[in-house]
Formats: C-alpha cells, sequence, structure tokens
C-alpha cells in the first residue's frame, strides 16, 4: 500500500532553556557556520517540502521569539509555558496548525547539521505505508541515548530508555534522534493519550510509538549519520557541530572539483559556493554571501565575506574582502589589499597595500600600492569611479566622490579631489623643498637640550 502525497508541515521545538550553554544568547541562537541553529533547522524543513512551519519557544526567551517572527512571521510560533515535556511542546504548536490536513514532522532546534534529503527519507517511508516513521541513527557510543527496538519484519516495537533497558537491548546501537513523523491528526490524537507518570511528571513525544504500535498502527525506522542528528547543548557540543559542519561541507566541494592543499584550515560558511577548478590556499575563512567561480585562486590567508570572485581571478595572499567586494575576471587583488563595496573590471589589478571603499575599478585599471578611497567624511559614504585602462599611481589618496577617466594616470603620492578626464595624467603634490644642513643643525640642538637636563 502507497499512501497518496500529502501536504507537508513541521514544528520545531525549539523551548529549551539551554541552560548548560553558560551564554546570555539564546542556544538556537548561536550559530554554526555563520548562521543560527533554528535557521538551519527551518531552512532543512523547508527544503523537505513542508509548507507550513511552527516554531515552539518558551516565554523566557524573547530573542528567539522575536528571531522568528522576522522570518517567519507571528502566525510561526506557538507558546509552550510551562515546559511540560516533548510531546506537551508538540501539543502546544495544535492551535497553530488548526485546519492543517497532512503529514506533521517533529524536529528540533537545536539540531543543526540535519539535512532535507534524510528528513525525505522519513517522508518515504510515510508515502510507503507507514503510519508513524521515527528518524534513527547507529551511535558509536550507545551511552544514554533511547534503543530502538526493531522486530524482525523492520517495525519498530518500542523505544526503550537506557536506564531501564535490558542487557541485551543495550547491545543495541540503533537509537533514537527524537525525530519523528506522522499524519497530524492521528499524532495529536496519539499526543492526547501520552501520560506524565514518570520521574519528570513530564508528556514524553516517544510515548507516542508504543501507543500507535498498541493501535495496529505501522511504526518504522529511517536512519541517519550520527553527526546529523546530534544536538547542541553546551559550547563543546557547539564546537563539535561546527567541526562536523565543515568536514563535511570541505570533503562536498573537494568531491565537487574544488582544490584545497591544507583543507584542515580552510573555514566555510552556511552558503559559501565555490566552483570546480577553484583552488583554496590555507587559511581561508569564508563568512556568509560569498561566490567563487570556477578556476579562480584564493590564496593563504584571505578573509572573505558578501563578496563574488570572478573565473580566474586571483585574490591574496592576505587580502581581504567585505561585503560588496564584486572581483572580476582574471582580476588581481594582492597583500594586504582591503575591498568593500567596489566593482573591480576584468582584469584589473590592485596588487599591494591598498584599501578600495565604495566606488568601482574599470577592466585592466591598475591601482598602485598605497592607493587609498577615501569613502567616508565622517557622516557619508561617497563613490569613486577609476576608468577603464587608468593607472593610480603607488600612494595616491582618491577623495570621493572622484571620477579617474578611462585611461587617464595619476602621479604617486597625489591627492586627488576632483575629478580627472581621460588619457589625463594628474598630480597633486607640494612643491619639494631642500633646507641644506637643517637636519645636522636639528641634532646638535636637540643633543644639547638633552645634556642640559641631566
Amino acid at each position: 500500500m502507497t499512501h497518496r502525497l500529502a501536504p507537508r508541515a513541521a514544528v520545531i521545538l525549539a523551548a529549551g532553556k539551554g541552560e548548560r550553554m553558560r551564554s546570555p544568547l539564546p542556544k538556537v541562537l548561536h550559530p554554526v557556520a555563520g548562521r543560527a541553529m533554528i535557521d538551519h533547522a527551518i531552512d532543512a524543513v523547508h527544503a523537505a517540502g513542508c509548507e507550513r512551519v511552527v516554531v515552539v519557544v518558551g516565554t523566557h526567551s524573547p530573542l528567539v521569539r522575536e528571531h522568528v517572527a522576522r522570518r517567519l512571521g507571528e502566525s510561526a510560533i506557538a507558546i509552550q509555558d510551562p515546559p511540560l515535556g516533548t510531546g506537551h511542546a508538540v501539543l502546544a504548536a495544535k492551535a497553530a496548525l488548526d485546519g492543517f490536513d497532512g503529514d506533521l514532522l517533529v524536529t528540533y532546534g537545536d539540531v543543526p547539521l540535519l539535512r532535507a534529503q534524510t528528513l525525505k527519507g522519513l517522508f518515504a517511508a510515510r508515502e510507503a505505508g507507514a503510519d508513524v516513521a521515527v528518524l534513527g541513527f547507529e551511535a558509536a557510543d550507545p551511552g544514554a541515548y533511547g534503543r530502538l527496538v526493531v522486530s524482525e519484519g523492520e517495525a519498530l516495537e518500542r523505544i526503550v530508555e537506557a536506564k531501564e533497558a535490558t542487557p541485551a537491548q543495550l547491545a543495541i546501537r540503533a537509537c533514537n534522534s527524537g525525530v519523528l513523523l506522522a499524519s497530524a491528526a492521528l499524532l495529536f490524537d496519539l499526543l492526547a493519550h501520552v501520560g506524565c507518570a514518570n520521574a519528570k511528571g513530564e508528556y514524553y513525544l516517544t510515548d507516542v510509538v508504543a501507543l500507535a504500535n498498541q493501535r495496529g498502527a505501522r511504526v518504522r525506522v529511517a536512519m541517519a549519520g550520527e553527526d546529523e542528528v546530534a544536538g547542541v547543548n553546551s559550547q563543546a557540543e557547539l564546537a563539535a557541530a561546527e567541526a562536523a559542519f565543515q568536514r563535511r561541507t570541505r570533503a562536498e566541494l573537494m568531491a565537487d572539483g574544488v582544490t584545497m592543499t591544507a583543507p584542515e584550515t580552510v573555514f566555510l560558511s552556511w552558503d559559501t559556493a565555490i566552483g570546480a577548478g577553484a583552488r583554496i590556499e590555507p587559511n581561508v575563512v569564508f563568512g556568509p554571501g560569498v561566490k567563487v567561480e570556477g578556476r579562480a585562486v584564493i590564496r593563504a590567508f584571505c578573509h572573505l565575506e558578501g563578496a563574488r570572485v570572478a573565473a580566474d581571478a586571483i585574490v591574496g595572499p592576505y587580502a581581504r574582502l567585505r561585503p560588496g567586494a564584486d572581483i572580476g575576471p582574471e582580476a588581481h587583488i594582492g597583500n594586504f589589499v582591503e575591498v568593500k563595496n567596489v566593482t573591480v573590471g576584468e582584469g584589473a589589478k590592485a596588487n599591494h597595500l591598498a584599501y578600495l571603499g565604495d566606488g568601482s575599478v574599470g577592466p585592466r585599471a591598475n591601482i598602485g600600492a598605497g592607493t587609498i578611497f577615501c569613502n567616508y567624511d565622517g557622516f557619508d559614504k561617497h563613490f569613486t569611479r577609476v576608468g577603464e585602462g587608468a593607472f593610480i599611481g603607488s600612494n595616491s589618496a582618491l577623495v570621493a566622490p572622484v571620477s579617474i577617466g578611462a585611461g587617464a594616470y595619476t602621479g604617486s603620492g597625489s591627492v586627488i579631489t576632483r575629478d580627472i578626464a581621460p588619457d589625463a595624467l594628474a598630480l597633486e603634490r607640494s612643491p619639494l623643498v631642500e633646507k641644506p644642513g637643517w637636519a645636522a643643525a636639528f641634532r646638535a640642538r636637540k643633543m644639547r637640550e638633552k645634556a642640559s637636563r641631566k
């Protein structure tokens, strides 16, 4: 029997206090790969086809509520008050899902590595006939995890907590992740019958498995990798999640044809995009919003954020690309060059010790060492335009707003305060004044003054 494709919704549980984080920032707002954990969870369920998403938050976390409301709207928020367990948390979302008739996925805001393709495995189990689908994983050290007791017919009979398990059950390596899927109607009906006769007096989501089996429902398991379903409850676990994300993403990029000479030193963000044939040297950090096209080279010790690097461009070493940097094909951005909100044209070069902020550099222009785009007057930012093929002499200061015409030159050490015509030479220097013997006289006077103070 195969179920018809049903509408999909998700409930993301994010009401935990996260006290073990010991941080003023709510747990699910801590970032992994430059993105809040709750946003990773929302991304995953959206990509898995969930059209409606409800996030369950606690009254203690107004920052979480504000964050979710900005992204999904107030209608996507449910409040759990007081917190009485995971089953109770899902029930708190019932009113927000009023009128929904479809499959309901339950997942967590502190599980940032869970991928959409894994969640689709749960939906596949539903479509293949399961009434309830539970996401499990094989633990290297099962420890205190709940064990999944599966029959020979691959039905999940029950979830046994470690402290209540027999020696034979403790030997089971298949563990419960807490993520599950059922029709909304069935899940809320089962939760209405979950009791709280336990040491904590809480309503546990896991109890729905036993209740479903008592009714003769089909309960099946889909599997995930252990790293993927790891929850984050402490700063150490947050660091472990970051490390796992980095390992996984580096491996994916290299499998797609990206060269990394020391991958363990390259740090990526959640949305980093690097094309096949690009080369990334050691100790490079990618902040959010970076796209590097194929055949580009990012040399060692660069930091990029909110930037695009086109094919065959070379960046670094020791370069910084800030938001709005757009480096064109075959352009060169060299050591100790900072670029912010500047479009650099094809084949243009800024190879040494420059600051390019708020402007444009035309194709094949050359920016000399020590050049500064003086873009800020203390109140507003202003734009600098360097035309195609222009040559900016070393140690030039271009005081924005200013435009350097195509093919124009500026003399080294010039302070350019007005527009320069195409193909012109612009010089703005004080006359050289030389005073013979001044330095010797100055030193002698200073030595006498120093001696007189002894």
